[in-house]
Parts: structure tokens; C-alpha cells; sequence
């Protein structure tokens, strides 16, 4: 059997391949909001390039939006109606900024209500006993920017295109603490002074998050 040669590890490889941009401190994102407040400091202090099976990742995340919009606008779907798409929007509060993209907006026309959903991909959906928190608080974001108080977090597990969906409730406090939150980490980035590792500190909720982070090793000397 002749070789074939084309690369197709280095072809998936170049093309979801980014170039890092350094990020503008006062310009933060819905996906920050629930994240280790160090972790998202390091980003802006310490860019660091985005691995290629980082990025492969997101990819597989775009992928299943993709089939989710494709399932909402089907004609086959005679009670939903698909009204936005990566709807992007911006808020500006007093010191600084945030912005995004709403994964998606739809109708249900039995019901006549509205929905914010964002679209999570999972390795194993059967691990997922309750919405995790950091995702709540980037859809309490979204439903917050819109004004549509209806939210729905759907986990869709790859190999198998199960769903796990949750609806969730808009909640002021969490938008006060997320607040709250994003004045600490432009303060500390202001000052130049490094926010405690909530991630190490509080590990029986985000504890999983040192496993990925890419500032591990750094975030461990510091202290």
C-alpha cells in the first residue's frame, strides 16, 4: 500500500493553530468570571502561548456548538425557533469592561419564554451531577447583558451526543459577586500585586482547576 503523503496530524495542527495576543488589562470575558483569580492575573501579566492540544480542545467545542445550531434551526424543530447566534455584547461598568459572545438565543413557542443557553462539550457526561459553578456564573453573565433571565447550561458528551441540561435561574448575588470579582482582579492588576491562589486555597470546588493551569509551576514558587 503506497504512503499517503499528506500530514493530517499537522494540517488539524496549523489550522487551529493562534497566534497569543497579550490581553488589555480593563477588557475581561465571561469565561474569566469563575476561573482561579490568579490564574486569570497570570494571563494578563505572563501571556503565555495556548498549547496545541489546548486548542484542539476548544475546537471540539466549537465543533458541538455548531451541531447544536444546526439541530435548533432544523425544520424538524416545530416548538424552538433559533433567534441569535454568538451574539456578542459588551458591558461597561465604571472602571473597566466585559465582553463576549452569547452562544445562543431561542424561543420556545409553546411556552412563549426565551432562553440564554450556553453549550458546554464533556468527555464523560455521567461525572456532571450539577452545572459546575464557573460555568453558572458565565451564563449569569450572558443573561444578565440580555436582559433574558431564563438560562439553560447544556453539556453535550462527545462521543455520543447525549445531552445534560440544566436551567438556571438569574441570580443577582452571583452577578454582585462576579462583579465584585472582576474589580479585585483590575485592582491587583493595577497595583501589580498578585491575587491569592483560590484554586490551591479552595480545592474541594476548583481545586480540579490546578491540574490544567498552565501557571502551576510558577503559582507554586510564589508562594
Amino acid at each position: 500500500m503506497a504512503k499517503f503523503m499528506v500530514d493530517f496530524n499537522k494540517l488539524i495542527d496549523d489550522y487551529v493553530y493562534r497566534e497569543n495576543r497579550p490581553k488589555s488589562i480593563g477588557r475581561y470575558y465571561p469565561s474569566e468570571a469563575g476561573t482561579c483569580i490568579r490564574k486569570v492575573w497570570y494571563s494578563y501579566k505572563y501571556p503565555q502561548q495556548i498549547k496545541t492540544d489546548t486548542l484542539k480542545i476548544f475546537e471540539m467545542g466549537n465543533v458541538m456548538h455548531d451541531f447544536i445550531v444546526r439541530v435548533l434551526k432544523s425544520e424538524k424543530m416545530k416548538d424552538v425557533k433559533l433567534l441569535e447566534s454568538e451574539l456578542p455584547f459588551k458591558l461597561p461598568m465604571e472602571n473597566f469592561l466585559i465582553s463576549g459572545r452569547v452562544d445562543d438565543v431561542f424561543l420556545i413557542k409553546s411556552s412563549g419564554k426565551t432562553f440564554v443557553a450556553e453549550i458546554k462539550s464533556s468527555k464523560m457526561l455521567n461525572m456532571i451531577k450539577k452545572p459546575q459553578k464557573h460555568n453558572v456564573m458565565q451564563l449569569q453573565l450572558y443573561m444578565f447583558a440580555t436582559g433574558i433571565h431564563n438560562g439553560l447550561l447544556v453539556y453535550i458528551e462527545k462521543n455520543t451526543l447525549q445531552a445534560k441540561v440544566f436551567e438556571i435561574n438569574f441570580d443577582e448575588d452571583i452577578i454582585k459577586e462576579i462583579l465584585n470579582r472582576f474589580n479585585e482582579l483590575h485592582d491587583s492588576l493595577l497595583t501589580n500585586n498578585i491575587p491569592p491562589a483560590e484554586a490551591r486555597i479552595n480545592k474541594s470546588d476548583i481545586g480540579w482547576m490546578c491540574n490544567y493551569c498552565e501557571y502551576k509551576e510558577k503559582c507554586d514558587k510564589e508562594d
